[in-house]
């Protein structure tokens, strides 16, 4: 059965965090609240519970999965960052926005486009997001929610409970959500590249877009 937390949106309950990530720990899947969208989420080291959220997605594997960390010491332990890529995001993060790199040896290669050997990441600025990572202490492998068919993304838990609540192991409600995407943008070579406009700012980096 699915747990249901009502997590308050800023200051989260540890009790709660703690029973989303012992559900995370066991192979499962949650829905949590992040600073663009709600979200699909595993522990990186769930394999099962990473096919489910492409069964939940419909998407047959085929979107790779973003993930989520807690700090830059973090992040860079499963991606390649060099001084140009640092300073970017030293400027943007924590914040709405996903950033595609080179793995690092780190990183799961079923995980890895297998063309590039590319990663995306975040590091995110919400609250419960960043409790959950802290509770963990491991990222979190994710997506957004979803699904690939229609592209529809839902703000309201209530909806996305009825939609959505008996599929995974975990709903972490913390009120209303956007619906925004993050901004995504590829380090991975010399020159910055953005690849998809969202919540994320970037008129410093690219000009107005």
């Amino acid at each position: 059965m699915t747990r249901r937390l009502d997590i308050h949106p800023t200051h989260p309950q540890p009790r709660l965090l703690r029973q989303a990530a012992d559900a995370l720990r066991q192979d499962g899947v949650a829905i949590y609240p992040t600073d663009s969208t709600y979200a699909l989420g595993c522990a990186l080291d769930a394999r099962g519970a990473q096919q489910r959220i492409h069964d939940i997605r419909g998407d047959t594997r085929s979107h790779y999965l973003t993930l989520l960390c807690r700090d830059l010491s973090e992040l860079s332990t499963y991606a390649r960052v060099d001084n140009q890529a640092y300073r970017l995001l030293r400027a943007l993060t924590p914040g709405p926005y996903t950033f595609i790199l080179q793995a690092s040896r780190e990183l799961p290669k079923r995980i890895l486009d297998p063309k590039r050997k590319t990663i995306g990441l975040r590091i995110p600025d919400h609250p419960v997001t960043q409790a959950l990572l802290a509770e963990l202490q491991q990222p979190l492998l994710s997506a957004t929610l979803v699904e690939a068919d229609t592209h529809e993304v839902d703000a309201d838990p209530a909806a996305l409970w009825d939609r959505y609540g008996a599929r995974v192991d975990v709903f972490m409600d913390a009120g209303s959500c956007g619906i925004e995407p993050t901004t995504m943008l590829d380090l991975s070579e010399e020159v910055p590249r953005l690849v998809r406009p969202g919540r994320g700012d970037v008129s410093r980096i690219f000009g107005e877009t």
